[in-house]
């Protein structure tokens, strides 16, 4: 059956005229599922035919809307769901019912089986409160990442907190009781100095071996083979400060950043470009997949941001996925809505040959299956 699969997968490629690669490379992770497995060989496949577009709580809310089904943002301006579905496991760890947003994790869980039988990718981050002292992701306590490692006055805590995080995305199972793969994303942004875990709090070994224990952890003591792993760092301006903190090949499958844009567009659209290049050349050495797991310009100001800033700018690079931040508010968010002033741009970002939106994903069964529509 699963040379079926294979075969059927193949030829949804071929015809949809994306590329097979000559050469494709396993996961990290080498008992991981079929389906994960599957789903990190499309995504190799996918490099040169589109990036793929993601969008954080896609579905669970939006401007002016919460918790109404069969909606997004995304979706009621362009017609498709984005490819890519962001989601937070933070306040898990406190056996709470909703994450940091207020989604109820009953809900997320729908809402990401939901998109895996769209034929839509799922990934999660992580904004883990401080496990030392009980405060935000974004307590700066110098030494928590060494407390929290074996031997640690908190390693403890920090495992109980993870077996719930683990427990919880071993719960995530599709319609034959297959773990749904997820990109997990821990730790992000580690190079800027915001969060308990970041570059001023450790120092670079400290953070490679939390980094190494907590995967270990998920895949070893936890039987996690379902994820895939994401590094992604904030700040960096050569190849060297990128690779400070690297955990190494057998820990990692997709390497990227967070970028932001500000106020000066040409400053966000430079440094986009410079630290893109920077990454195609790592991934090239390290065969991984190069990715932006979270971009966007708070309430998109510039009508054509879309098409004349990011598209431009991502498809000089071999660029897997993109993915957008929340829509929060009406003050705070990151794609737009019917009426906003880049909604005629965005449909065109849509409408590019250049990008994937779970339209044309969907169809080509990443997973080693048709997707439902």
């Amino acid at each position: 059956m699963k040379n079926i699969y294979r075969c059927v997968v193949t030829a949804l490629l071929l015809n949809c005229s994306i590329p097979v690669m000559a050469q494709l490379y396993n996961p990290c992770d080498k008992q991981a599922t079929y389906e994960t497995k599957q789903l990190f060989y499309s995504m190799q496949r996918l490099v040169d035919a589109g990036i793929i577009f993601g969008h954080h709580d896609a579905t669970a809310y939006g401007v002016g809307w919460r918790y109404e089904p069969n909606r997004s943002d995304v979706k009621s301006v362009t017609g498709s769901y984005p490819a890519m579905y962001g989601w937070d496991l933070a306040k898990i760890e406190h056996d709470s019912v909703r994450d940091i947003n207020g989604i109820p994790f009953k809900l997320q869980k729908k809402l990401v089986r939901e998109a895996y039988d769209r034929g839509g990718i799922n990934t999660f981050c992580w904004h883990m409160d401080n496990p030392t002292n009980g405060k935000t992701a974004w307590d700066t306590t110098n030494g928590t990442v060494k407390d929290l490692l074996p031997g640690g006055a908190y390693h403890d805590v920090y495992v109980k907190w993870l077996e719930k995080g683990a427990n919880y995305m071993a719960g995530l199972k599709g319609e034959n009781g297959e773990q749904i793969p997820i990109l997990f994303r821990p730790f992000h942004e580690l190079t800027g100095n915001w969060f308990w875990w970041c570059a001023n709090t450790s120092t670079p070994e400290e953070f490679k071996e939390l980094w190494r224990f907590t995967v270990d952890y998920m895949r070893v003591t936890k039987k996690l083979h379902n994820l895939l792993i994401v590094f992604s760092v904030a700040d960096f301006n050569s190849e060297a400060d990128f690779m400070l903190r690297y955990p190494g090949n057998d820990y990692t499958d997709f390497i990227g950043f967070d970028n932001y844009c500000y106020k000066s567009v040409p400053d966000y659209q430079k440094k986009l470009d410079m630290r893109l290049g920077i990454l195609d050349a790592i991934a090239a050495k390290t065969h991984k997949l190069a990715c932006l797991p979270e971009t966007g310009y708070e309430q998109i100001p510039q009508a054509d941001w879309w098409t004349k800033v990011l598209l431009p700018t991502l498809t000089k690079h071999k660029t897997s996925y993109v993915m957008a931040w929340r829509n929060g508010r009406t003050d705070h968010y990151y794609a737009p809505y019917p009426g906003q002033v880049s909604e005629p741009d965005f449909k065109k970002f849509f409408a590019s040959p250049q990008t994937l939106f779970e339209n044309r994903l969907a169809p080509l069964g990443v997973y080693g299956r048709r997707a439902g529509r």
